[in-house]
């Protein structure tokens, strides 16, 4: 009785922990689709890598909770790092052409493509987690194409949902490795070793994007959008990901995505008054369907 408490409540804090995951990244589409014009991808992300790794290292260190032994086997911070930095990358380069909802509702695909990598992996997932995560692209899907046949025939999609989607892959395969490359260190050393490799690929790759860029003279508005991504849309949500992904099914943990689309369009109406259509309220009540769905599951039927 004792052990069936505890992993019942751990499942609440995981759930908990991607519930205040899906809110911050809500916000950082917003601000993101603010500043994309402003700077360079692959500059803003190495930004935010470095300025997460320093706050998350200096909070390891304080607490005393920084030990070599957790940074053993560096390749799997690469290979973690790598993952989500195809992720911020494309999004910020989705966000030059596309909205910050059209994305968020594009993210929402992303536990269909961490269930596909879960196939592969020979994870179980029940019946109801796999009807519900169809159930959520298809109202995802539905949004995409407008509620237009025509339109999905056609593939008839923006070239920053396309671009997006792709950067999705990269985040859905980072969620389904975490536990896959943990050794034990705990979820904030997993998370400094992952934005550290982060920021190394990012500088060799995108050299001079981060040379050529004039930060003394970025607005206001890039620096604050840059400290919420590195301090909170980073550390503070890659920590939260690590956190609940030992504690729940990586298909439960991109379920929250589904709610990121909800926070996105709260945030248009009050700061833009733009409210959503009626295909979008429709592809909208379905995703939330499937999110509802999702976290009851408790069932132990397999497939």
């Amino acid at each position: 009785m004792i052990k069936k408490i505890s992993v019942e409540t751990s499942e609440v804090w995981g759930h908990g922990a991607m519930l205040l995951f899906s809110l911050c990244v809500s916000v950082s589409y917003i601000l993101g689709a603010m500043v994309a014009n402003d700077i360079e991808p692959g500059a803003i992300t190495a930004a935010r890598f470095l300025i997460g790794a320093i706050v998350m290292g200096t909070l390891l260190f304080i607490s005393k909770n920084l030990k070599r032994e957790d940074f053993k086997k560096p390749w799997r911070f690469l290979i973690l790092g790598l993952s989500i930095v195809i992720y911020f990358v494309l999004m910020f380069e989705a966000l030059k052409t596309a909205s910050s909802f059209s994305l968020a509702v594009v993210f929402t695909l992303t536990p269909f493509i961490a269930l596909f990598f879960e196939y592969f992996l020979n994870k179980k997932v029940t019946l109801r987690a796999l009807f519900a995560i169809s159930l959520g692209a298809m109202g995802a899907i539905w949004v995409i194409f407008e509620g237009n046949l025509e339109n999905l025939l056609a593939f008839k999609i923006g070239y920053g949902e396309l671009l997006f989607f792709w950067g999705c892959v990269g985040h859905a395969l980072y969620a389904i490795l975490i536990p896959v490359l943990n050794k034990g260190e705990n979820a904030a050393s997993q998370t400094l070793g992952t934005l550290s490799a982060g920021f190394l690929l990012l500088f060799l790759i995108f050299t001079n994007d981060i040379v050529e860029t004039n930060w003394l003279s970025l607005s206001p508005l890039v620096w604050i959008t840059t400290i919420y991504l590195a301090t909170i849309a980073t550390a503070f949500t890659f920590f939260l990901i690590q956190f609940a992904a030992k504690r729940i099914s990586a298909s439960k943990v991109m379920a929250y995505t589904y709610a990121v689309p909800f926070w996105v369009a709260l945030g248009e109406i009050i700061i833009n008054s733009r409210f959503p259509n009626a295909n979008i309220i429709f592809g909208g009540l379905i995703i939330a369907f499937a999110l509802l769905v999702l976290i009851s599951d408790n069932t132990r039927a397999k497939i």
